[in-house]
């Protein structure tokens, strides 16, 4: 991702070069970054296809719906299913997010970067 591990006592202008080059593909990524996230919705199917679940980016339910054998379902499956159905949605927008990510930012892992940030809180504790 864009971490660098220059030795401050040798860094050469290609280093310099390269980190400006990265700097300026994260701006404008950035710049447009907002309206594609905003596109972003989760969608999910459980209990073979009988409760469909979409949520936006930060994970509202935007709609649940259910078909007809869903009734079939005990009031505890129904409930089980459905918020199983709005978690997998919650996955299903947290992958697109990764996705953007990745075909934005060369090098990034999602797991790595979660790592990484929660290495630096910890540091700050």
């Amino acid at each position: 991702m864009y971490q660098h591990n220059f030795d401050p006592a040798d860094i050469r202008e290609q280093d310099l070069e390269e980190v400006a080059r990265q700097q300026r593909q994260l701006e404008s990524w950035l710049a447009t970054a907002t309206e594609d996230l905003e596109k972003i919705v989760g969608t999910a199917e459980r209990a073979s296809g009988r409760i469909k679940a979409s949520v936006d980016l930060d994970g509202r339910v935007l709609d649940v719906a259910y078909g007809p054998q869903a009734l079939r379902l005990s009031r505890h499956e129904l409930a089980e299913e459905t918020l199983a159905a709005v978690r997998d949605a919650c996955t299903d927008a947290e992958r697109q997010v990764s996705d953007l990510m990745r075909a934005a930012i060369p090098g990034y892992d999602p797991a790595e970067a979660a790592a990484h940030f929660g290495q630096i809180l910890n540091d700050l504790r």
